[in-house]
């Protein structure tokens, strides 16, 4: 790290290595390389002037970039296209002069442009299938354990935490599934010529325009892409680059609802995300146990959303065939938006993977709404067993208002003396309406439900997770 140049926190800080290598000079200009190469065996192929050992020279050539030269001679032509075409030239003198032939400057930086996106798209479902996998076990082991509901972040009806954490694991899983439908969607540009006609591949093929489509599928075989877009200008519809970042935007949306909520119920001592042996929550107060990871989680979806809007406005601006004010923000905010995905992903799946429940807080915070909850139970209970009703209501609404303004009234006392319902109850029949369980309806049973739903996509995360080496969790 140089110290006296800025460096992105994403770099130094937040996102993994496979994601930084991914979008590396290195990577994006061996890529270039690599299409240039590409191009030629496919040209070569189609029997145009390109021989076997022109494409057996740029192939040798693709890993040794002269970064110091591209940079001279980029300060010359003021293009940087041109500028790595010269010095592959240089690198493989005896191919130079087919290099990038019939091709435009888009051939290289949007087939590279997508390449990359698709690999990022691939990193980023692997870590999605990790905070799944995390999400559904801690589902599943807590499907039954009722909490606290709330609406309006007042109390309402108990449910279990198990279901809380199924609606945070769907919303990953509508993000896996938005994944899938982009990727598949996804085609390279081909090498369709300035503005989309391919005019100069008709004129290098005389006529035999059944040849072009055929370098195009030659191509797009070599990198894995089942075809080219349909129709075109110079460059591809920028329309692709925002379904990804509205994508991108989708899964911070889910994370940041995970966060949010877990940072909700730590405050309430329900919830806690991991926090770690020697962790220092604060430098002033050592009693401290922020939610940092959550906070941080909250903090980079919001960046997120912001790209979004980036990859609308790009779409809705790009004048006719094109225009290049596309270019430098996307060189920005593209790479940036998949390098935060991935950091926000990570920290989702570790926090989801050592979340804390505190079962005697939430007991304890069950009981000081369970009055308002049992009234009905309780009431019916009471005149079932011979109870006056409008008595029973009358002593259980002021049970109700006395527990309402006193925490430590003794609720079930009243209830089981002489002016309460004792002459009718007994504690064990009280006992039986005051468990929260009976007040969560049917989320052990939706819980379950669904993960038997999603078991082939939780069999693939399990595989995913066991091959796949993780980084560092910040």
């Amino acid at each position: 790290m140089e110290k006296n140049r800025y460096e992105s926190p994403f770099a130094g800080r937040y996102a993994s290595a496979g994601m930084l290598e991914l979008f590396s000079p290195d990577s994006r200009y061996r890529t270039w390389r690599k299409l240039w190469t590409e191009l030629a065996r496919a040209e070569h192929e189609l029997g145009l002037p390109v021989t076997a050992a022109q494409v057996e020279e740029l192939e040798k050539h693709i890993p040794d970039i002269d970064y110091e030269l591209v940079g001279e001679k980029e300060k010359e032509v003021h293009h940087d296209v041109m500028a790595h075409i010269f010095a592959f030239g240089k690198a493989a003198p005896g191919a130079a002069g087919i290099i990038h032939l019939g091709a435009t400057s888009c051939y290289v930086t949007d087939n590279a442009d997508l390449i990359l996106y698709r690999d990022g798209l691939r990193i980023l479902r692997k870590e999605l299938l990790s905070a799944v996998k995390r999400l559904a076990d801690f589902a599943g082991r807590t499907k039954d354990l009722p909490t606290p509901g709330y609406t309006h972040y007042q109390p309402a009806q108990p449910v279990t935490v198990g279901k809380r954490a199924a609606l945070w694991l769907q919303n990953f899983v509508w993000d896996v599934e938005e994944l899938d439908f982009v990727l598949s969607r996804m085609r390279m540009l081909g090498c369709r010529g300035a503005t989309g006609t391919e005019a100069s591949f008709a004129d290098l093929f005389g006529g035999e325009n059944e040849k072009a489509d055929r370098l195009n599928r030659n191509i797009c075989s070599k990198f894995g892409f089942d075809g080219v877009v349909d129709v075109c200008g110079q460059t591809y519809p920028r329309k692709t680059d925002s379904a990804i970042l509205n994508l991108l935007s989708g899964i911070g949306q889910s994370a940041y609802k995970f966060a949010q909520d877990v940072r909700l119920l730590q405050h309430d001592g329900q919830l806690e995300e991991p926090f770690e042996e020697r962790q220092i929550g604060s430098s002033a107060m050592p009693y401290k146990r922020n939610p940092v990871r959550c906070e941080r989680i909250c903090s980079l979806s919001r960046l997120l959303f912001s790209a979004a809007s980036e990859g609308a406005a790009t779409a809705s601006a790009q004048w006719l065939e094109r225009s290049l004010d596309d270019s430098a923000g996307r060189r920005i905010y593209l790479p940036e938006a998949f390098l935060c995905a991935d950091a926000v992903l990570r920290l989702v799946s570790f926090v989801a993977g050592g979340l804390v429940v505190h079962e005697d807080r939430l007991r304890e915070a069950l009981l000081e709404q369970l009055p308002f909850f049992m009234t009905e139970n309780l009431l019916m209970a009471a005149v079932r067993k011979g109870c006056d009703r409008q008595k029973a209501h009358g002593v259980i609404r002021d049970a109700c208002m006395r527990k309402a303004a006193d925490l430590f009234f003794d609720l079930t006392g009243f209830l089981l003396s002489e002016n309460g319902l004792g002459a009718v109850l007994t504690e064990e029949e009280l006992g039986s309406c005051m468990d929260p369980a009976r007040y969560t309806g049917r989320c052990g049973e939706q819980v379950s439900a669904y993960l038997k739903k999603i078991a082939p996509l939780l069999s693939e995360a399990d595989a995913v997770m066991k091959e796949t080496e993780e980084g560092s969790l910040l």
